[in-house]
Parts: structure tokens; sequence; C-alpha cells
């Protein structure tokens, strides 16, 4: 998807940029519910569009906040969104991202910045009653699946879920422990842009207010298979770049990373079901989400049960 070129130029328009006028556009990543170019105007230089459907419509408004409260982010230069269903932004071009800093400790210390950040209204809420419903809306989402006739043969899939839910409530306890705010929820060193300007954190579309060890769990890559231990250096990294020290506290009866990364892996979970059920409803999908979905509940049931 991509921004039509009257709404690019309405954009323009409205920003600090105007009267430039866009010359051409390239590619720089491009899916199913979101599109990021790099748009070449007639002075030479360059700005970035990103234009999003539903649920990523909210990001402008969260990128602003998060500036306002001083958070490292790319400045917002303009912004259109109609209704629920489409959002298109123009942002400062922040150059050639570096690759040589994206290191644990850089990703510790943004993680620190972004928690920081007083919670923004009108965020979801992931408390305890969230996070502990999460396996239970995954089985719901199955279900409506099964239903339509798809993930079928996923009987291995319901039973995990079963048991992580019968669990559920007892290993919420402790959601609310800080780090308790303001999330990222694709914290990634992808996220992370260190270059000419500094660092600047992107990619801000499903932020919530929920407990932060999800964010520090969400640090290595999900394709790795789950490992504690680098969550574990992650909260350590954490605390010494001026976290709070209960990051690493037990909470629900467990480890902080075995909580962290059991509870990221049902929240991934419940996303790719939800996903499969409503944002992308792509039958020829289901076999390899059914794959990774079936890989990350392992791990979760490893860790809460």
């Amino acid at each position: 998807m991509s921004a039509p070129s009257p709404v690019l130029s309405a954009l323009l328009a409205a920003s600090p940029l105007s009267p430039r006028r866009a010359v051409s556009r390239d590619p720089i990543h491009v899916w199913t519910l979101s599109a990021v170019e790099r748009v070449h105007l007639d002075d030479g230089t360059t700005v970035i569009l990103k234009s999003a459907i539903a649920p990523f419509t909210g990001e402008a408004r969260v990128l602003e906040y998060a500036a306002h409260h001083g958070v490292p982010v790319p400045t917002v230069l303009a912004s259109d969104r109609r209704g629920e269903d489409h959002l298109w932004m123009l942002l400062e071009d922040l150059g050639e991202h570096s690759e040589e800093d994206t290191s644990l400790y850089l990703g510790a210390a943004t993680a620190v910045a972004v928690h920081v950040c007083p919670p923004m209204p009108g965020l979801p809420v992931m408390d305890a009653q969230e996070l502990g419903s999460l396996p239970g809306r995954a089985l719901g989402s199955l279900t409506r699946l099964q239903e339509a006739g798809r993930w079928t043969g996923t009987a291995d899939i319901r039973h995990t879920l079963g048991r992580l839910a019968a669990v559920a409530d007892e290993r919420a306890l402790g959601t609310t422990t800080p780090p308790f705010g303001m999330c990222h929820s694709e914290f990634h060193p992808t996220s992370i842009h260190a270059g000419p300007q500094g660092v600047r954190v992107l990619d801000w579309a499903r932020s919530f207010i929920g407990p932060g060890l999800l964010d520090l769990a969400s640090w290595r890559d999900t394709p790795l298979p789950l490992d504690t231990e680098a969550i574990a250096e992650m909260i350590d990294a954490y605390i010494a770049a001026g976290g709070s020290e209960s990051a690493a506290a037990n909470r629900g009866g467990l480890p902080a990373e075995s909580w962290a990364g059991g509870w990221h892996r049902i929240w991934i979970c419940e996303w790719y079901l939800q996903q499969s059920l409503r944002w992308m409803p792509n039958p020829d999908t289901d076999e390899a989400t059914q794959r990774v979905v079936r890989r990350h509940l392992t791990e979760a049931e490893e860790c809460l049960t």
C-alpha cells in the first residue's frame, strides 16, 4: 500500500516543507498493512512517507506525544488520518542507519527512555486482568478460525492454550510491578535508528500501557529460539542504564526472565491469531503461521507451567 499522490501533495503543503514538491519516491519497506517510502523533493532534499491501515493508524499521535515528553523519535512533519481506516504521515529523513551500534546496552538505555515517558491517555492498558486473558482470547480467535473452516488439525494448539489459560491468572500476578507504563511493543534492534542525528526510536504503531518487561523480552528476534538467559542479560543492562531495579524481581511465582519470555510469547501468539482472523485473513499463510504459533506456545508453556 502507498499514499496516493494527491495525499502526498496535501501533506507537503501542510508541512514546514511547503512549497516544495515531490519528484520521485523509493520504497523502503512495504507490506500488507503499511508502507515506508523515501520521497525526493524538487530542492534535492528527502523526507519519509509512511502509510498505514488499521490497526496501525494511531502512530502519528503517539510519536508527537513521545517527542513532547523527551523520547527520541522521528519528527512528524504532517499527518492525515481518515477515520480509523488510514494514516499517512511525513517524517524527517534520518539518513542511513549505522549498523555498528544497536548493541544490548544501547537497547537497554533506549528502553529506559521509553519507559520513563508518562503513560499516554487513550492507549490500550495491559494490566494483570488483560494479560491473564490473552490465552482465552487466543482460544476465541482459534475457535472462530475453525468455524470458518480454517486452522483444522490444530487440536494441539488448542490444548496448549488451554493449559496456559489454566495458570494465566496466577502467572499474571506482578504485572504492574515496575517498570509498568509506556511500552513500545515492537522493541527490536530494527526499531532503533542510530545515525548522524543520534538515536531515534521508530515503529510505535502498537504501543500500549503495560509491563516494560515485554519490551525487554522482545529485543531478541522472535525467529530465534527463546533464550531466557539473554532476557536476563537485557534486564541487567536495563537496570545498569537507570531502569527500575524491580525489573529483576520475581513475579507470578517465576524469575523475571521466565515471566517475561513466557508472556511475550503468548502475547505474540494472540496477535498472530487475531491477525489471521481479522487483519490479514489469508488462508494461504495459515500453515506457516501455525508453525510459528506452535513453537512460541511450546516456549511459553516451558516458562509458565
